[in-house]
């Protein structure tokens, strides 16, 4: 009897740590994350209020009823928003894929939570994955555009060119809106085609509402767009047209700090760069910033910017490898950090690394072959550089890059038409890549 009683005590205080490991795991597992506030000059806007009080509601909603799945998804939906905004994907990535796990769990073949899930793998770099669960979308779904957005964005990502051209057509005549018209100018403008691309981008802007983050946003590509050909006027108009619909919009005053390093007034870049980079966390905005400072001569300030830009980087791409639920791959974006501060070592095992998870994006085969210009080893780079042109794109820094390349080979007549066109509009480029472009195709007449 001893014996016995001894044994209920263990299974009732067994069960008794149970119970409370399974509360708290459902308590845990119940919990979504909330809305964080904003720090900058956007937590004073109409939207901002609108946004956080739509939040709110929805957070009581969910709190009455867990198994709101109209509700949780439409959380995602302000999270995946709210990241667009700030720039901030680590957090606000895990928040909306919270939000869709919990719905998948209760429902697998959910056709809006398994796009939102694509959308969420494709934000943080995990193109192979987030290719397949589109894919998984569509066949639940076939006439539905959005999913044929994200089969065009995971095409592009992962070098499946034809296959983004199809998907595309199909996302156009399902729903000709901003979405299919801006992906159909980025397939224009990676074809060769820059008159077709401008030419359907601006069909984008109209076809968006006046101010919102999209159409702006779009508006900017637009403006990148003018860059690349030369016509800096169009571009600057399309930025202020930004600002005004969008005050301290980042990406507009960085596409005016672009137009100031053009002419030499590095001040007054420096500034709009400073001001971009109070209000959105981009990696790209602050490599930019440290390009000009360096050109100010002010290399003290460029360091500590690349600094911090590695080092937010390394661990982006660090939780990558930890989590593949949450983690960014970086490791394009690190290859070119790493040539920006020298060190072509790391840039190129960076390099490598994604180009090991996608072969066939021309982008990333342009990476590896700038790598290997670099370091000096040009032959290494010319497979590589084969593929980042076979879209016969007329990028300016591509062209640039190829040019270039095939110089330092020899192949004298293929650098010189190259850079020829790379150069005869007079492109917005990085100015040190313009001025070596300049000298070589000097050297070469």
């Amino acid at each position: 009897m001893k014996k016995n009683y001894g044994y209920s005590i263990f299974s009732i205080v067994f069960l008794a740590i149970a119970l409370v490991i399974i509360v708290h795991y459902h308590s845990g597992e119940s919990k979504l994350d909330v809305l964080l506030e904003r720090k900058t000059s956007s937590s004073m806007t109409k939207e901002w209020v609108l946004m956080r009080d739509f939040t709110t509601t929805l957070r009581d909603e969910i709190e009455k009823n867990p198994a709101d799945v109209k509700s949780i998804l439409a959380l995602a939906t302000v999270f995946i928003q709210e990241a667009r905004i700030t720039g901030n994907y680590v957090y606000y990535d895990k928040a909306a894929l919270k939000c869709v796990n919990r719905v998948l769990k209760g429902d697998s073949l959910n056709f809006e939570a398994l796009s939102y899930k694509s959308m969420i793998y494709l934000s943080q770099h995990h193109f192979a994955d987030g290719l397949i669960i589109a894919e998984k979308a569509r066949k639940l779904n076939p006439f539905n555009a959005f999913i044929y957005g994200l089969l065009v964005d995971g095409d592009v990502e992962m070098g499946h060119y034809d296959s983004a051209i199809t998907n595309a057509d199909r996302m156009e005549s399902v729903r000709p809106d901003i979405r299919s018209y801006s992906r159909i100018s980025y397939l224009r403008e990676i074809h060769g085609d820059y008159p077709g691309a401008i030419e359907a981008m601006k069909m984008a802007v109209n076809a968006g509402g006046q101010g919102d983050e999209t159409t702006e946003w779009t508006r900017i590509q637009l403006g990148r767009l003018y860059e690349n050909t030369g016509e800096l006027k169009s571009a600057e108009m399309h930025y202020m047209i930004a600002l005004d619909e969008r005050p301290d919009y980042p990406y507009a005053l960085a596409g005016l700090a672009r137009l100031a390093v053009a002419v030499k007034n590095y001040r007054k870049a420096i500034e709009f760069y400073r001001k971009a980079d109070a209000m959105i966390n981009d990696y790209s905005i602050k490599e930019e910033w440290a390009d000009v400072y360096n050109l100010a001569g002010q290399k003290l300030s460029a360091d500590s910017l690349m600094d911090i830009v590695i080092d937010k980087l390394s661990k982006d791409e660090q939780s990558g490898q930890n989590d593949e639920n949450i983690g960014h791959y970086a490791d394009r974006e690190l290859a070119y950090a790493y040539i920006r501060i020298r060190d072509y070592d790391k840039a190129l095992e960076h390099a490598l690394s994604e180009y090991n998870r996608r072969p066939d994006n021309i982008d990333v085969n342009e990476t590896v072959a700038w790598v290997y210009y670099n370091k000096n080893q040009c032959e290494h780079a010319l497979p590589y550089l084969r593929t980042a042109l076979k879209t016969h794109s007329k990028n300016p820094v591509l062209l640039c890059h190829a040019g270039l390349i095939y110089a330092r080979v020899g192949k004298r007549s293929e650098a010189k038409v190259i850079l020829k066109n790379a150069l005869k509009i007079n492109p917005d480029i990085a100015v040190l890549l313009k001025k070596e472009g300049i000298d070589t195709l000097g050297y070469l007449q």
